[in-house]
């Protein structure tokens, strides 16, 4: 399955702006800071977190919670309200000032070295890391998302606390987006969507709850599959294709480095509450 966007950009010289297969926390279809025609074209390697191409897909955790993850579904519903705003936009709106409009609310990494030399703001380079968390380019990509919010969330909830399990999310969220942009530190192309923050809460599932059994769906058979299993396979992944973006190779317009950046992060995080 693959989630195919096409947006259309016209600068004001008239050149053409393409962007197709729209995918995960990511590369959006649009690069408005260039002046000349870029076609782009991803192969859907990672259509989200869930990645679809590959049956290998985690269901639900064997792994009752203690109290009730209300941070965590709060999460869930404010990614999906702004998800349907977001469509509400994609129909009022013309297709410049939707595109527009997510290069705004979207981490472009090329504003922040662009701050520090004098140009820009603060708010226009820091303030979209923040926001992108919450926007997403389609349904598949929300949907494989929130699956894995709702898998892993409650657990590590139950474990910090309900206040400091929000700020822990969020600070994954933007040291992934860090990660991203210190990777591609002059790339105008936006990135967005909330899979940098949920990384690290898998991250601390990794190193809380190994032998905890995550029901997964492999090719037609549901099997309890132990979580180290599950999400050391996944970091795998994304970590060999984040290497293979070092050499300049396809990303499957994925910011696998956010993965990368927001897993290690959750871990570290972790490691050092438990260990205090």
């Amino acid at each position: 399955m693959k989630a195919r966007v096409i947006l259309h950009l016209k600068p004001a010289d008239g050149t053409r702006l393409t962007r197709k297969n729209i995918l995960l926390t990511k590369r959006l279809p649009l690069q408005i800071l260039s002046d000349a025609e870029v076609p782009f074209s991803f192969p859907a390697r990672f259509a989200t977190l869930l990645r679809a191409d590959f049956m290998f897909i985690p269901l639900k955790d064997i792994n009752p919670s203690r109290s009730y993850p209300i941070v965590n579904i709060s999460l869930i519903i404010a990614n999906v309200a702004l998800f349907f705003y977001q469509l509400s936009l994609q129909f009022t709106l013309t297709p410049r000032a939707y595109a527009e409009f997510l290069s705004s609310y979207s981490t472009v990494p090329a504003r922040l070295p662009a701050y520090f030399t004098g140009h820009g703001t603060f708010e226009m380079a820091f303030l979209p890391i923040l926001t992108s968390m919450f926007l997403h380019s389609g349904f598949l990509h929300i949907a494989g998302n929130m699956l894995f919010l709702w898998i892993f969330g409650d657990n590590v909830e139950d474990y910090f606390g309900h206040v400091p399990y929000l700020f822990f999310y969020l600070f994954c969220g933007i040291g992934a987006a860090l990660a991203h942009s210190f990777f591609n530190l002059y790339s105008r192309v936006p990135a967005l969507g909330a899979s940098g923050a949920i990384s690290g809460v898998m991250g601390a599932y990794i190193l809380l709850y190994p032998r905890a059994r995550i029901l997964t769906l492999v090719f037609v058979f549901l099997l309890p599959i132990p979580a180290v299993v599950v999400l050391g396979e996944w970091f795998l992944v994304q970590f060999l294709a984040g290497i293979n973006t070092l050499g300049g190779g396809p990303s499957g317009g994925v910011a696998v480095m956010a993965h990368v950046g927001g897993f290690l992060l959750g871990v570290l995080i972790t490691a050092l509450v438990r260990w205090r």
